[in-house]
């Protein structure tokens, strides 16, 4: 009976599953020029020297840039194995954002958590911010009509 349910359910969702749009040539070398940027600045870190090395990459671009059609797909395939075999083992985060160092560092705790009756004493200061962003920069007024916002805390969705 499972496997009859497994595969009637792996049915329903092969139906409503598209297949992945492919990526267009422009779009393949922009992510991959993208991608081979940030690779360089988890290795270099000083900056005239990171400058030096990206002009490279870009003269390498740029130089392959009116090859014939199977040439730039061979050159992608290439390119995307190199900057496979040169991927850093601690890759740098923004510090902010998820995986970095200071990514919802020391979050208050929900009042629910603290006060578990709901009676809050006068003396204790609720923030005036609704949200925050996820680099921990308050939310204008305008921006919380606009977006869904999701607060971790208590995993509940505005």
């Amino acid at each position: 009976m499972t496997t009859n349910l497994n595969h009637a359910f792996l049915q329903a969702a092969l139906s409503v599953r598209g297949a992945t749009p492919s990526l267009s040539h422009k779009q393949q070398v922009t992510r991959l020029y993208k991608r081979s940027l940030k690779l360089l600045d988890s290795w270099v870190i000083d900056r005239r020297l990171w400058n030096e090395e990206a002009t490279l990459i870009r003269a390498q671009f740029n130089a392959n840039m009116h090859v014939s059609q199977t040439a730039a797909e061979r050159l992608i395939r290439d390119a995307q194995a190199k900057l496979n075999d040169y991927t850093h083992p601690d890759p740098y985060v923004v510090v902010h954002m998820p995986g970095g160092s200071k990514f919802m560092r020391n979050p208050p705790l929900p009042l629910e958590v603290c006060f578990p009756d709901g009676i809050i004493p006068d003396d204790v200061e609720v923030s005036p911010l609704k949200a925050i962003n996820i680099d921990t920069t308050p939310y204008r007024e305008d921006e919380l009509k606009e977006t869904v916002l999701v607060d971790f805390t208590t995993k509940s969705s505005y």
